[in-house]
């Protein structure tokens, strides 16, 4: 067992050392329906009609921050979700709570609760989830929760969260023993079992828990200015990115994961009435429906969807590795029911991943909910 784990070792050693350095050998992911960039010698000028208009807020320098309406004194913008929230809570660093994602780990209790949902595969086929909480200190049962995957890490990292997990392999202490790193790892204080289920499925966390294991740990709840203070870009309220200012938007109102997600199965519905992409996935081994809350009963939903292309490799015994710092990964960005391609970069463990589209320009989400789905570079997703 000592040779296997040496050997895994070595191997994340050399993927981690080589995916950064050696991007010429990495192959090209895979992007259903490519849209083809520019070259840049031959990309529209601005002032033709292919070229994305500025928008208003643009033009006039409206910040997505300002604000007339005498209902918001008081209250600041969330920096990941761009609401209006207590300063309290925006200045209260999030948690990010990793939660499996297979049928005998349903249902999940306060995900819709969840400020930003990253997805991304492990072993065995199926996927696990890290949610990133913004308002958590009230929630009384979170989860339920399972062990880290050293990527979900360094994505925790991008918001300066706290990690809750329950334990993880070994390779885990590559993200986690770094500098300023700080994890709650089923500390008893802020970790319960319930007995309605079998273990590994009935750990979780309450809030109030996890605050009194950071203040006896003197650790402290206010962002300590490791991480980018601004990591979305936000369109203004009230003149919301509609994606119409690209000629090449594709309709969108149902974003399908089956291609990549084959155990989870899970896809989104955009609702017109409200804005919001509904998400469904596996009930069972053969029946599929809404993604439901146990704690209030709600559909989880998202203004924003983000399907990041990612670099992996097979670690031996199912484990993945995922290239988390990159710069020429292709994704795409789904919102208001259309969809644009577009490219992301992360060049730090602590700067956040950005997105453009294939003008080069940083994308702007809409105020709300994200959810940010990692996707192996050499599977497809479908829309329609």
């Amino acid at each position: 067992m000592k040779k296997i784990k040496l050997l895994l070792l070595v191997v994340l050693s050399v993927f981690l050392m080589t995916a950064c350095n050696n991007d010429a050998d990495i192959p090209t992911g895979i992007v259903p329906e490519p849209i083809e960039k520019e070259d840049p010698s031959t990309t529209p000028s601005e002032d033709t009609a292919s070229t994305p208009e500025s928008t208003d807020s643009e033009a006039s320098g409206e910040s997505a921050s300002e604000s007339t309406d005498p209902s918001t004194e008081g209250l600041v913008r969330s920096r990941l979700t761009n609401e209006w929230v207590e300063p309290e809570v925006a200045n209260t660093r999030p948690i990010a709570v990793i939660t499996p994602n297979e049928s005998a780990a349903i249902p999940h209790y306060n995900l819709s609760k969840a400020s930003i949902l990253y997805e991304a595969p492990v072993e065995g086929g199926m996927t696990r989830m890290m949610a990133i909480y913004e308002d958590w200190e009230d929630l009384e049962k979170i989860g339920n929760v399972r062990s880290l995957r050293a990527y979900f890490g360094y994505w925790a990292l991008e918001w300066d969260a706290y990690i809750i997990h329950v334990g993880g392999p070994f390779f885990i202490d590559e993200v986690l023993s770094k500098p300023n790193v700080q994890d709650l790892d089923e500390d008893h204080t802020a970790f319960f079992r319930s007995s309605d289920r079998k273990a590994p499925h009935n750990a979780y966390v309450s809030g109030s828990g996890i605050k009194e294991v950071i203040e006896n740990r003197s650790l402290g709840l206010s962002y300590r200015g490791l991480a980018d203070e601004q990591h979305f870009k936000f369109a203004p309220d009230d003149n919301p990115n509609t994606l119409s200012q690209y000629s090449d938007a594709v309709n969108a109102t149902k974003v399908d994961m089956t291609g990549a997600y084959k155990l989870t199965r899970c896809y989104f519905e955009y609702n017109e009435d409200d804005g919001l992409y509904y998400r469904s996935q596996h009930l069972s081994s053969s029946t599929d429906g809404p993604h439901i809350d146990a704690v209030n009963g709600e559909q989880l939903t998202f203004k924003n969807l983000l399907v990041q292309y990612t670099y992996y490799e097979d670690l031996g015994e199912g484990y993945l590795a995922f290239q988390v710092h990159d710069t020429t990964r292709d994704g795409w960005f789904f919102t208001n029911g259309k969809g644009i391609h577009v490219t992301w970069e992360k060049t730090s463990d602590w700067g956040a991943t950005r997105f453009y589209d294939d003008y080069g320009q940083e994308i702007e989400l809409n105020t709300g909910k994200t959810m940010i789905m990692i996707v192996k570079h050499t599977d497809k997703i479908n829309y329609e």
